[in-house]
This record gives structure tokens, C-alpha cells and sequence, in this order.
């Protein structure tokens, strides 16, 4: 089967947001390049499809943020409060939230370089907007953005992929979808080529380098319960099925350098009857993360987390491995009528699992497979520990907390007391697994005895050493397009002194 011609300088694995940052990379530096993508083309963009497309990045101030959005309106403009997000700021996160275990050298590479990503990718024909509403609460006028990322590409993850193929396209990348890679060409002198299934039929494809960057192994349920442990097999996948791990096992067999949290994963609060892979019609009415406002129950009618420790995007990632540990897996989340403008749209589609109720005990009776009595009990103790004399603000870490509790609440506690109630039923969703293979600097990968793999560069999921049980929300896309960048130029470099 013909795939365009007999050789590529690079091939890229993989069909998201890093391999697209990766093979454009590549073209720039003039290398002929192959996109394989395992799924059929109606379902490609890896996990990228699945994301609202919003990006951490580097900015400082409102300049920045009118650059990468020319059409904001004046207005709009007036409206906000961008704040600024430095370069300490997002060290700081990063190490603050993976427990100061962030690689170093990576961290460093993925910060400094998350603002030239983003105009770069506005070069390639991305657009970006502010998350008003999202990552912002209009209060009295003013959209004040908060927890670090304000800009989403234009229609989500779908644009962000749509967008980048474009521009695949117009610069003369080869896509073949339809492509499972099942191995790599591999002999003394580095990586030549891989062994792909194209619309059945397997074959060679030689190439100066190759780009892994084909998402780790989170649609893996055998995988999942031997690294994550037991119970993950009976997680949701929130994105892509093609993510089984393809892409890590062969590199392993030739000698890959495993590197970074193989024990920790991405996973949120997600509704609990969802499908049990990402459905693109439905993905976003599974989210469940206005958890903030919320109090959080499980089976046994108790209260097991902070709701309120920090901001959504420095908590949800983490969670959802919190809820997998209960009775059954599940668990509700309780709010009342004072705070329930302040959910997110997909808790208003009908691919939600909703109680109302008139009254608290109306609703205990209501909510499946919880002890009613414990739950009556857990709503009376946490409201007369609210200290109703702070002033509620979802814009900022506002110190209103409950005291006393055997589980603490640090901010935006409000009694529940005011009906209608709601409560929202929800499980775990992993997102993408943090083990990975170990990467040099300019994205070639590392062998176990400590050097470069020669022609074979990494990028998005499959980097590991960045994120240790946990993530600052928004960092996997800007990782995407910087280490992608990274592997894509690496992989064009090498495969022009290869073949000088």
C-alpha cells in the first residue's frame, strides 16, 4: 500500500495536539513529514478532542491577552480583570502541586517556553479566547479571571485539532488515518522507521526519525490495574479508547528509559453513568467541576474531602482518584439554591444523573445507595460550623471555611439551607496517565543505560517526570505544544545530519 512516497524524514505517531505541534514543527524546518493517526478520521485528535482547549501559559497582562485574542471588543476588554500570570507563578505552581517532584529541566522548558508556544500556534491558525464564565465570575460588573489559565482555543479541543490540521494540510503534511503503529525499526544506529497496520494491511515505513506522540495508557484497563492499582479498572475514560499504551510499549522494547509517576494519573469527579470511553457528542455534559461550591458525600453519607482547598484547576485532577477510594465508587455532590447560578453549563444538559428536592430530608430520601440518617447528620454539623461572618467570593480563595469539622473546609462554605436542593452523582474519570519515558532536551528519548535513543523523540503524554499526583489544570495542551514543538524540531535536525 502506497503512503505517499517510499521514505519520510518524520514520522509522527500519534494524531493530537503534541503530534500536530510536532510534525508542524518538523515542516518548518523544511523535513518531509508522515502523520499516522490510529483512529479513523472522524474520531482523530487523540485526547485534544476531548479538552475545552484552555492552555496555562505565561502572560503579563492584558497586552498579551489582546495579542492572542484580536477579537475581543473593547468591552469586553473593560469588563475583565486579566490579572498577569509569571513565569514565578507557574514554577511555583508546578512545584507546589507535584510535591516539588517536577523535573527540573522540563519545568523549565515547558514555562519559559509557554508563551511563545501560544503565539506560535496563533501563527498556525489557532484562536483564542477568554474562558468568561469558566475561568471568571462576573461579580458586580467584572469578570475577575482566577487559578492561572484564561485562554481556551476557538470550539474547544475540536477547534484546537480542526485548526491544526488545516495547517497540517496547507503545509504539505502526509495524514493517514486508520494507522495503529504496532512497532519500531530499530537496529544499532537508532530508530529508521516503524511497522504500522494501515486499513488492515501491515507494512514498513522508513523515515530519518520518529515522533511518539501518542498518548499514555489510560484506555488500558489491564495496564491501568497494574500501575494504578486495584479499582482502576473500573474507572471512566473521559477521552479517546485509542490511548492504550502502544506508543510506551514500544519503546520499552527497544530499551526506553520509563521516567516519572507510573502510578499516578489525571482523574476527575465525572458523572457516573457516563459511557465508559469519551463519546464526542457528550464528553463535555459528563464534566462535574463546580464541586467548590458544593458539599461532597459518598456512600456513607459522610463528607471525605476539602471541597474547598484551593481553586478547580488546582484540585479537580486529583479527586477523582479520591472518589474511586469510596463505597462503590461513587459519590453526590450537594448544593442549595444560593449558589446553583454559579454551576457550569453541562450541569444543566440532560446527560445528568440530578436529585431535586424541597427539603433536606426530601432529598436524603431521594439520593440512591447513601445512608440517609449519616447524610442528615453531615448537613447539620457542617452548616452550624460555617462562618457565615466572612463575605462569599468565588472570585478568590475567600477563607469563608467550616470550623471543627473532622474534615476541613477552607473556602466558599455556604450553609445548605436555602431550597430547592440539588445533588449530582459522580465517579472517577482518568484523563491521561503521568508515567512516560524519559526525554533529553531537545525531546529524544533515553535509553536505561542513560543515552539518547538516536532518531527517536518524544512528546505530550508519552514525556514523563512533569506531573506527580497531581496537575495544574490547563498544563496538559500548553505541554503538548511545547515538548511537541521540541520533538518536532529535534526530529527534523537529526534526520538532516542523518542524511548528509
Amino acid at each position: 500500500m502506497n503512503v505517499g512516497r517510499e521514505k519520510y524524514d518524520v514520522i509522527v505517531v500519534g494524531g493530537g495536539n503534541a503530534a500536530l505541534c510536532a510534525a508542524l514543527s518538523a515542516r518548518e524546518e523544511g523535513a518531509g513529514v508522515l502523520i499516522l493517526e490510529r483512529a479513523p478520521e472522524a474520531e482523530r485528535g487523540g485526547n485534544s478532542t476531548f479538552t475545552e482547549g484552555l492552555m496555562r501559559f505565561v502572560y503579563n497582562g492584558v497586552e498579551d491577552i489582546r495579542a492572542l485574542s484580536p477579537d475581543l471588543t473593547n468591552d469586553e476588554i473593560a469588563s475583565a480583570d486579566f490579572g498577569s500570570y509569571t513565569e514565578e507563578q507557574f514554577f511555583d505552581d508546578m512545584a507546589r502541586i507535584t510535591q516539588n517532584r517536577t523535573d527540573p529541566d522540563l519545568c523549565e522548558l515547558l514555562v519559559k517556553n509557554s508563551n511563545a508556544a501560544l503565539h506560535w500556534m496563533c501563527r498556525q491558525g489557532v484562536r483564542f479566547y477568554p474562558q468568561f464564565g469558566r475561568q471568571a465570575f462576573n461579580i458586580q460588573g467584572k469578570f475577575k479571571f482566577w487559578g492561572g489559565a484564561t485562554l481556551a482555543a476557538w470550539g474547544g479541543g475540536p477547534g484546537l485539532v480542526e485548526a491544526l490540521y488545516k495547517a497540517a494540510a496547507k503545509t504539505g503534511i502526509d495524514v493517514r488515518y486508520d494507522a495503529w503503529v504496532q512497532d519500531l525499526v530499530h537496529s544499532d544506529a537508532g530508530v529508521s522507521g516503524v511497522v504500522a497496520r494501515l486499513r488492515g494491511a501491515t507494512q514498513t515505513i522508513n523515515a530519518g526519525a520518529v515522533v511518539l506522540a501518542c498518548g499514555g495508557f489510560e484506555a488500558n484497563t489491564e495496564w491501568r490495574s497494574r500501575y494504578l492499582g486495584p479499582g482502576w479498572d473500573l474507572a471512566k475514560v473521559r477521552g479517546t479508547k485509542f490511548n492504550t499504551g502502544d506508543g510506551l510499549a514500544m519503546a520499552l522494547r527497544i530499551g526506553a528509559q520509563p521516567y516519572g509517576h507510573w502510578s499516578g494519573c489525571h482523574a476527575v469527579g465525572w458523572e457516573r453513568y457516563a459511557s465508559d470511553f469519551g463519546d464526542f457528542a457528550l464528553t463535555n455534559d459528563y464534566e462535574r467541576d463546580s464541586y467548590p461550591f458544593s458539599i461532597i458525600v459518598n456512600a456513607d453519607g459522610k463528607r471525605f474531602l476539602d471541597e474547598g482547598a484551593e481553586f478547580r484547576n488546582y484540585t479537580y485532577a486529583k479527586y477523582g482518584r479520591v472518589i474511586l477510594e469510596q463505597p462503590g465508587q461513587f459519590a453526590w455532590q450537594i448544593y442549595d439554591s444560593k449558589v446553583v447560578h454559579l454551576l457550569r453549563p453541562e450541569y444543566r444538559t440532560k446527560h445528568v444523573t440530578r436529585v431535586v428536592a424541597n427539603t433536606i430530608e426530601e432529598l436524603a430520601d431521594k439520593l440512591e445507595d447513601v445512608n440517609k440518617e449519616r447524610l442528615l447528620k453531615t448537613i447539620r454539623e457542617f452548616n452550624a460550623a460555617v462562618r457565615t461572618d466572612v463575605p462569599f467570593n468565588p472570585n478568590i480563595k475567600d477563607g469563608r471555611c467550616a470550623v471543627g469539622l473532622e474534615v476541613p473546609r477552607s473556602n466558599w462554605a455556604n450553609p445548605i439551607d436555602t431550597p430547592p436542593f440539588e445533588a449530582y452523582a459522580i465517579t472517577c474519570g482518568v484523563t491521561f496517565t503521568f508515567g512516560g519515558v524519559r526525554i533529553t532536551n531537545d525531546g529524544q528519548v533515553v535509553n536505561t543505560n542513560h543515552e539518547p535513543i538516536p532518531g527517536l523523540f518524544a512528546a505530550g503524554e508519552m514525556v514523563g517526570g512533569l506531573f506527580y499526583f497531581n496537575y495544574p489544570g490547563s498544563t496538559g495542551l500548553t505541554s503538548g505544544a511545547v515538548f511537541g514543538r521540541l520533538a518536532g524540531r529535534g526530529a527534523a535536525s537529526f534526520a538532516k545530519e542523518k542524511s548528509a
